[in-house]
């Protein structure tokens, strides 16, 4: 195997091997409202097999009761304490920062004012409260006033974190803009950039390790610029799954930095051993699946076999022709398999 492929080989299932999946929810566990199918039999599985598990989320909006909730609705096994956000891990950095009782002003949702309050911070939504400090996160119902205030007193200096950047998220309607578009207009227009607590930065994923005391923790999530590389930022092994936004595409366009240590079609791949592909003279092989990038750039793969093996082949052989030199290859004649939703053996 070549160093353009990170992905390492686990004769063992992953719930085996490490003591905490850190779950990404968006894209992992539910898109919208529904669940991905097959997320909470795979998940059930995983936690009976002496998994822990912990849901772990970019978004700030909402309070862990109410994430709880939504999992449990769709037969998800977690409880309150499981679900670790980002809001939370904005406000252990506000707190980390200010004094006991500091006002800070809120741009965001009940996730960001329940969590500021948790660690002694007081929120506001009022420039006459004199705060002095700004936290900023996804708000779906947040008056557009709110921001602008907000703005202002970056602009004048005030500390100020940020929940996360994620530029997108998964909808039911499709990829829609999330809590770093708005960070971006912000920035833009103070001159200035946050403190950001979200994944890729190591807040959140430290908030984790803290809360839950694991020693050999896995992130899983499905986007490579937040899940994969905050996982790598803080010396934690990943596995991406094809389940939300990243596609073939970004997959073989990835730099070294957002590459996965596990690869798997959907959350089966938590109950699986992980085999890696074989790469010679371009060409990836892995249980019943060829791939290689043909003189035009265009990246083929041949053969069958189960779904994560062609996820491997096409990651393998799209980072091998990258590191090469060469364009992000073309995906756009693959034809991804479709994906089993029943629970793995092991």
């Amino acid at each position: 195997m070549l160093p353009s492929s990170p992905l390492i080989a686990l004769e063992r299932p992953v719930s085996e091997v490490h003591d905490l999946a850190a779950l990404d929810l968006d894209g992992v566990v539910y898109i919208g409202r529904d669940a991905v199918p097959g997320a909470a039999q795979h998940l059930q599985a995983a936690r009976e097999s002496g998994l822990r598990l912990a849901y772990v989320t970019n978004n700030a909006a909402r309070v862990p009761h109410e994430v709880g909730e939504h999992l449990r609705g769709l037969g998800v096994p977690a409880r309150d304490e499981d679900v670790v956000t980002s809001a939370q891990a904005a406000a252990t950095v506000l707190a980390e920062m200010l004094p006991e009782a500091s006002r800070v002003y809120l741009i965001g949702g009940a996730g960001l004012e329940l969590a500021l309050r948790e660690r002694g911070l007081v929120p506001v939504t009022s420039v006459d409260e004199e705060p002095v400090a700004v936290v900023q996160g996804y708000g779906p119902e947040m008056p557009w006033k709110q921001v602008v205030a907000g703005a202002v007193l970056v602009r004048r200096g005030l500390v100020w974190v940020a929940s996360n950047t994620d530029m997108t998220i998964p909808t039911p309607a499709g990829i829609g803009p999330g809590n770093g578009s708005l960070v971006e207009l912000v920035a833009r227009f103070a001159e200035r950039e946050p403190v950001v607590a979200g994944k890729p930065e190591p807040a959140l994923l430290r908030e984790t390790a803290s809360r839950t005391g694991a020693k050999n923790p896995v992130m899983v999530g499905d986007r490579l610029d937040t899940d994969i590389e905050g996982a790598a930022r803080v010396g934690w092994p990943s596995l991406l799954v094809m389940t939300g936004v990243t596609h073939a595409a970004e997959l073989v366009a990835a730099p070294p930095e957002q590459r996965p240590s596990y690869l798997a079609a959907d959350l089966a791949g938590l109950l699986q051993p992980h085999p890696v592909p074989t790469l010679a003279d371009g060409v990836a092989r892995l249980g019943g699946w060829e791939a290689q990038v043909d003189p035009q750039g265009r990246l083929l793969v041949a053969g069958a076999g189960n779904a994560s093996d062609w996820w491997r082949v096409v990651a393998v052989a799209g980072w091998a022709w990258l590191d090469q030199g060469q364009a992000p290859a073309d995906t756009s004649a693959l034809n991804p398999p479709v994906t089993s939703t029943a629970v793995a053996d092991g």
